[in-house]
């Protein structure tokens, strides 16, 4: 997306609201003064394969992808706090957003990522990888089973931990409709010190804060949590430009 993509938008769909996301350049979080753009946005035309592909859909899941419990699983389970994710994607008028792929990435319970780059003193988890895909369905609801992700040193500052948090990204009809955002965690002490989290405006930051459901919870199993992305108008979603 670029800045004047609020002028090319399809009929019927209203405009992003630019001022619920994060801007590209945030001194505080230090990376974006490195990779954020400092010129003017050049609007790109999309040519056929941009608008048209790849679309993933159901037969791009496994039986297992959306349960981060099990398929990661060599000798047991993971270790941590186990947790449902669930929610809905929505659009600007509160309609589901059908068949769009949603997959998610996060820490183990001990804050690190099965990553090269990731080399946190903190013990991986052979049963665990990580990561999972799921497709919504005609309600637009999606559903993650998984344990809750540890906190994790990320160097931006002195002392600089990254509060517990999992990614999102979303796939619309092709490629160049891919989102991702975050979801943190209700009462969780680092978001006040998070850049990340505080990059984005204020007026928005509540929602990317999941909420304890009980009605998700499953007894003697797992805690439950709702997490909706909603992916216009004043209640949408912030998205990482």
């Amino acid at each position: 997306m670029t800045e004047n993509d609020t002028e090319r938008e399809p009929p019927g769909i209203g405009p992003r609201d630019w001022k619920s996301h994060p801007a590209y350049v945030s001194p505080e979080y230090k990376s974006t003064v490195l990779r954020g753009p400092t010129k003017p946005l050049v609007p790109i035309t999309h040519s056929l394969s941009e608008l048209t592909g790849p679309v993933y859909g159901a037969e791009c899941v496994g039986e297992l992808d959306h349960d981060l419990t099990r398929n990661g699983i060599k000798d047991g389970e993971p270790l941590g706090e186990r947790m449902i994710v669930s929610g809905r994607v929505l659009d600007e008028a509160g309609r589901p957003i059908r068949n769009t792929l949603v997959e998610v990435w996060q820490a183990n319970a001990a804050g690190r990522y099965i990553h090269l780059v990731d080399q946190h003193n903190a013990p991986l988890d052979p049963n665990f990888f990580g990561g999972g895909r799921c497709v919504t369905d005609d309600e637009g609801r999606y559903r993650f089973l998984t344990v809750k992700p540890g906190a994790y040193p990320w160097g931006n500052h002195p002392n600089a931990w990254r509060p517990n948090h999992i990614h999102f990204s979303l796939f619309g009809p092709s490629i160049a409709t891919r989102l991702v955002t975050q979801m943190y965690f209700p009462g969780d002490p680092l978001l006040e010190h998070d850049p990340i989290f505080l990059g984005t405006p204020e007026i928005a930051r509540n929602r990317l804060i999941s909420k304890f459901s009980l009605d998700v919870t499953e007894a003697d199993f797992a805690l439950g949590y709702i997490f909706d992305i909603v992916l216009r108008g004043p209640d949408q979603t912030p998205m990482e430009t």
